[in-house]
């Protein structure tokens, strides 16, 4: 029984896959959208330009198909808000099935290279359920190694602030370790995210998906 639940699960997982793969003219629906960014290195040092004022710019990266930083952007208008994925699929999937508000913009683009496009410009930045690359090997790849976190030096524009959720209690650890040693104060804490008295929580898709399943959310 266990063997057929695993094959029925590898294969969902892979129709999902293959879906989010091959999204029909992923190309031209990014290209279509007014809210994706096209060139983004161009506006390095100036993104503000993209928005028409000088209001704050919040930074999420991995954003998947928005649900988190549309909500975020939706509740505070004074505030610029820009969402990184990677995935041309995931992002094509995005703006072509949801209207966003006007302070906010998405770019696909790699987090490797954040460093390249933004400029001392960012004042926050969202990390939410990145990838935990469990593997020791692969350390460097999370998005709160000390590796990324000198390219967040970078983008910065003046105090440091990262908020970062995840459900892996080994990448919490992890990144806990991480901040510290780079110099970072921790100003807020919680081991069981839902179950705490936070009502300013706004779930991302992941977020939702675990936490019907009952796992522990933990952020920082």
């Amino acid at each position: 029984k266990n063997f057929i639940l695993f094959i029925f699960l590898f294969i969902i997982i892979l129709v999902i896959f293959m879906r989010l793969r091959n999204v029909k003219n992923k190309k031209e629906i990014l290209d279509s959208k007014a809210i994706v960014v096209k060139n983004p290195e161009e506006y390095k040092g100036c993104f503000y330009k993209l928005f028409n004022n000088n209001n704050e710019i919040h930074l999420e990266i991995g954003t998947g198909k928005c649900k988190f930083i549309k909500e975020l952007a939706s509740r505070n208008p004074n505030i610029n808000y820009i969402g990184i994925e990677k995935s041309d699929s995931i992002l094509a999937l995005a703006v072509k099935e949801n209207e966003f508000p006007n302070n906010l913009k998405l770019i696909c683009y790699d987090a490797n290279k954040i460093d390249e496009l933004f400029d001392h410009e960012v004042s926050k930045l969202y990390l939410n359920f990145s990838d935990p690359w469990p593997k020791k090997r692969h350390a460097r790849r999370r998005l709160t190694s000390e590796e990324f976190l000198k390219k967040y030096d970078l983008i910065f524009k003046e105090n440091k602030i990262i908020e970062f959720k995840t459900d892996n209690m080994g990448l919490f650890e992890y990144s806990l370790i991480q901040l510290v040693s780079h110099d970072y104060l921790i100003s807020d804490i919680s081991l069981d995210l839902h179950n705490s008295e936070n009502n300013d929580n706004i779930l991302t898709e992941y977020e939702e998906k675990f936490s019907k399943k009952g796992f522990r959310i933990y952020k920082v």
